[in-house]
């Protein structure tokens, strides 16, 4: 008898668990679609793609690049000191893996034609909201839109 109650109590508590994961992932999906976020990017092509991060502080800018081309990728860093109006840039290269689950793993390992001993490691989530494609960092939830979106006045 003890063995039948706690069955049951058992597929009880799996059958209300179920139920509310369900519940969350509909919530989830209707949000992501009120957001008009697209997530099935796997047709989309990343050939010669060119993403873009601006960051404004105090004392200087950084502008950061990622250009893609096929299973290649370019950083871009440049960092515009504004006291003195100097410009500095890094270049890396590196190559490119993308998973069907919009991952895209970015690994630079060659800072202007030298090899480095730790390479530099982004791991992007590839969105596109509307028309506007843009990759969120895992890390730190920065957006890199891509170029053709935005406006330039």
């Amino acid at each position: 008898m003890k063995k039948n109650l706690l069955l049951l109590s058992f597929v009880l508590l799996f059958g209300i668990t179920s139920a509310q994961l369900n519940v969350v992932n509909y919530s989830l999906d209707q949000l992501e679609q009120n957001k008009r976020v697209n997530s099935n990017l796997e047709n989309e092509s990343l050939d010669n793609k060119k993403f873009v991060l601006i960051k404004d502080f105090e004392d200087h800018t950084e502008r950061h690049f990622i250009i893609l081309k096929g299973n290649k990728a370019t950083f871009i860093e440049i960092f515009d000191d504004k006291t003195t109006g100097e410009s500095h840039s890094n270049v890396f290269s590196g190559d490119v893996l993308r998973t069907r689950h919009n991952m895209i793993s970015l690994r630079f390992d060659t800072l202007e034609r030298e090899k480095l001993s730790v390479p530099v490691v982004k791991s992007l989530l590839l969105k596109k909201q509307q028309t506007h494609l843009y990759l969120t960092d895992i890390n730190t939830q920065e957006r890199w839109m891509d170029e053709n979106s935005l406006v330039m006045k």
